[in-house]
């Protein structure tokens, strides 16, 4: 078959980048990485990539193909031009990472965000007589973090970075999930309270993009998630994440809807005026679009604050979801 490619090339002395058009013939069966590689033999000896196990264990051959992150060993070409031999194929390296040469980025940031969470278990106590014994159950929530190959697909294509370098990223809070939630790591809440800093689970806007990308079915957002969730439980709520949460679901259970008005002032701290400054134009375009009406104004659990038909039934969901509350297994030594 037929495959035509559009790789990204930067030239690492002027900084400069563009593209160059390829055209190979190739077997069906063909990968991504097959088709680089073919090229980089005999078509293009300077075109720059990395590559090792091609077979999906090292991550080494994680790039950006039609727009998405992909392991380009994993990715077939038949799959992604549909049999379309004029599709040509966009291939360009990592987003949110710099670029050494073509395809090849620098891992640096990636590195230093994963040492930012500490990734190692810190027991505390004295040194148990014999061997830790884990629950099965934990080891088997634990199995999915452990899968990750540190490919760095899920930094790649992760939009909070796009705007905010100081944001941990998915790798790094899915690595902190690992060893949060084991039991034998003495340090929970010292560490929670860590991550619920700027730029830690509160800033994950859930745009579902790492979960997409990753090859290994990690999904950095549902452990984000789950953090947040033991952040709530270890009583960490000093923050405008956990306000937000509680202002959200104090809405909820009193009206049975948004209240879009109190979002911001519940968020942020009624008294942050230059936050709330700040975020005014935005709230009159949604005044202007029915976002906010006045029947909002009052606060959640004031007299006279809106409520919705039916409310004795929504506050039993809240009430039901707010008691179904995991515990910690227990560790035996």
């Amino acid at each position: 078959m037929k495959v035509k490619l559009k790789v990204k090339r930067t030239n690492p002395e002027t900084g400069q980048s563009g593209y160059s058009n390829y055209e190979i013939e190739a077997a069906e069966n063909v990968t991504a990485l097959d088709a680089l590689i073919q090229v980089r033999e005999y078509e293009d000896g300077s075109l720059a990539l990395r590559c090792s196990c091609r077979s999906a264990i090292c991550g080494s051959c994680s790039m950006r193909i039609d727009g998405q992150a992909r392991l380009a060993c994993r990715a077939k070409v038949l799959a992604l031009t549909r049999g379309d031999e004029n599709h040509e194929m966009v291939v360009e390296p990592m987003g949110n990472m710099p670029v050494i040469k073509d395809l090849v980025n620098d891992m640096d940031s990636f590195w230093s965000k994963m040492r930012q969470v500490d990734p190692f278990l810190q027991p505390e106590g004295p040194e148990p007589v014999a061997e830790y014994r884990v629950p099965n159950e934990t080891m088997i929530d634990l199995t999915h973090t452990m899968n990750c190959i540190m490919c760095g697909a899920c930094v790649s294509d992760c939009t909070v970075l796009e705007v905010d370098r100081n944001f941990i990223a998915p790798a790094a809070l899915a690595k902190a999930y690992r060893v949060v939630a084991d039991p034998r790591d003495g340090h929970e809440h010292d560490r929670l309270e860590k991550l619920s800093e700027y730029g830690g689970i509160w800033d994950c806007t859930r745009c579902n993009m790492c979960v997409e990308v990753c090859p290994k079915g990690v999904a950095p957002m549902n452990r984000i998630l789950q953090l947040r969730e033991m952040a709530l439980e270890n009583g960490i709520k000093n923050n405008a994440g956990a306000r937000h949460t509680n202002i959200f679901t104090k809405s909820i259970e009193d009206g049975g809807r948004l209240n879009e008005v109190w979002m911001l002032p519940g968020s942020v701290g009624m008294f942050n005026l230059p936050r709330i400054l700040k975020e005014m134009p935005g709230a009159l375009k949604m005044a202007r679009a029915g976002k906010l009406p006045f029947a909002q104004a009052i606060p959640p659990g004031f007299p006279g604050s809106h409520k919705m038909k039916g409310m004795d039934r929504v506050r039993n969901v809240v009430r039901k979801a707010a008691s179904l509350k995991p515990k910690k297994p227990e560790v035996t030594g």
